[in-house]
């Protein structure tokens, strides 16, 4: 395993940087609150195909892998960009694979087991950038898809109900017509999203069905997790700057150990978040059979080394860092939410303990037990 940058990769990095940082300053992420949507630039990431990197070539996409995408993750985490990449990226690549015949008979097809017209239109409309979709992180309650990340602006959503992983049309939701956020901290444009079943289109069912939702919330992991490193290394940055400028007792904050020994201990956190994100990212390309689990690794160790980071960050500014004007809050509420979009991480600990050790024996009973 090598995960050092190609020259491609290393060229994608420094020009995506660039373009977030222009295009999303912190006056940028401000004037998009509360809703977290910002229509133009996600148009212009639309224009970089961006949200397409990732899909076959032979389906209009990009034909890259998911290191580029977790790259763009990065570099969309330091500039908190307000737009669903992650999201759209996950559900084009997962709609993409359903629609070329994904890994069943049932996958993407109609009753006579011919690839479905409408998904394959849909498909397309969306890997041009002409449609914005999303998946909804939880199996649907009854007909509805609760708090579904970018549910507030999406054209489509993928939902598993039951055994079915159903593609949901939102007419009157979109890019131009945001509708149904429910209010949050981390200003997300998240939405409860109805299921119609008349018009959702069934994208698989059964185990095929199973497979591919897991295989989508594995990737949306990786890819939180690159965004999530890329946020607490930005805001590791501001707290580097802000205390080797302010003083107490007429000297440098930065000079307390306590507070170096905090910054050092962050800065190596985040090396360790970097590298299981770009792990995760490379087990996805090359398809390993633990890439699913890494994926949750990276996403679980990025989302508490940034809350961490952003938390301690935020101590050093002390009072100022819990007022609106400094840039450090932006950073902490997004911390926070961006990771409990997928629930609780406790839960996920646990799942996670599962999938990797099996369940839990009860252990065995103490011999007075045995005797009695």
């Amino acid at each position: 395993m090598d995960l050092d940058f190609t020259d491609d990769q290393t060229a994608l990095r420094g020009t995506l940087r660039t373009f977030f940082e222009k295009e999303s300053s912190t006056a940028a992420v401000r004037a998009a609150e509360p809703l977290g949507f910002d229509a133009a630039l996600w148009r212009k990431v639309v224009d970089l195909g961006l949200a397409a990197i990732a899909v076959p070539e032979h389906l209009g996409g990009g034909g890259a892998g998911f290191v580029e995408l977790a790259i763009a993750a990065e570099c969309l985490g330091q500039s908190l960009a307000p737009v669903p990449l992650i999201e759209a990226a996950v559900t084009n690549d997962l709609i993409a694979s359903l629609s070329d015949g994904g890994s069943s008979p049932d996958a993407g097809s109609s009753s006579s087991g011919e690839p479905d017209a409408r998904l394959e239109s849909l498909t397309a409309r969306a890997v041009a950038g002409e449609l914005l979709a999303t998946l909804a992180l939880r199996p649907a309650t009854g007909d509805l898809a609760r708090l579904v990340p970018a549910g507030a602006v999406a054209d489509l959503v993928a939902v598993l109900r039951g055994d079915e992983l159903l593609l949901l049309r939102q007419p009157e939701r979109g890019p131009a017509t945001p509708g149904g956020a429910v209010r949050n901290l981390g200003a997300l444009p998240l939405a409860d999203c109805p299921i119609d079943t008349q018009d959702a289109l069934v994208l698989a069912r059964g185990p095929a069905a199973v497979r591919a939702y897991r295989r989508a919330l594995s990737r949306w992991e990786l890819l939180t997790g690159a965004a999530l490193f890329g946020l607490g290394s930005k805001a590791l940055d501001i707290g580097v700057d802000y205390v080797m400028q302010r003083k107490a007792f007429g000297v440098l904050i930065g000079t307390f150990q306590t507070i170096q020994h905090r910054l050092a201990d962050n800065a190596i956190a985040l090396d360790g978040a970097r590298l299981l994100a770009y792990e995760a990212a490379w087990a996805q390309d090359e398809n390993l059979p633990t890439a699913d689990t890494s994926a949750t690794m990276a996403f679980l160790f990025a989302a508490e080394t940034a809350f961490k980071t952003t938390s301690e960050v935020l101590h050093f500014h002390g009072g100022y860092g819990y007022t609106l004007e400094y840039d450090i809050q932006l950073y902490f509420r997004r911390a926070k939410a961006w990771s409990l979009v997928a629930g609780d991480s406790r839960a996920a600990y646990a799942r996670l303990a599962h999938r990797v050790f099996g369940a839990a024996q009860a252990p065995a009973p103490a011999p007075a037990e045995r005797a009695g």
